[in-house]
């Protein structure tokens, strides 16, 4: 299906989780790309002008009385845990500088 769409700005995205209300009214859709943030008016951009071109390619292969309405959410997830990170990182870091100094301070005791 990510072939069919042929739209530049729904390369190299991912779908990280997909939400449906009760009475199949909608599909909360969130998704995200590699490059971040950066591109994600764009890319939710493209998921709305695609969206009925989607939701006709999904109402045909999956089979439902009735076949939600698309909605799409950026997912900052990813991002969000890539800079927990990079303050772990961080932290182990300054503490291996403190403990360096800890134990020469010890050695020239």
């Amino acid at each position: 299906m990510r072939r069919s769409a042929h739209d530049p700005r729904l390369v190299g995205i991912t779908i990280s989780d997909v939400t449906v209300d009760r009475e199949l009214n909608y599909a909360d859709i969130f998704v995200s790309a590699i490059e971040g943030s950066i591109r994600s008016d764009e890319i939710l951009a493209g998921l709305e002008h695609a969206q009925g071109f989607l939701r006709r390619e999904l109402a045909q292969r999956i089979e439902l009385r009735r076949f939600p309405r698309l909605r799409f959410h950026w997912d900052a997830t990813f991002e969000k845990a890539e800079r927990i990170d990079r303050l772990i990182a961080q932290l182990h870091q300054e503490q291996r500088k403190l403990d360096d100094v800890d134990s020469k301070t010890d050695v020239s005791s």
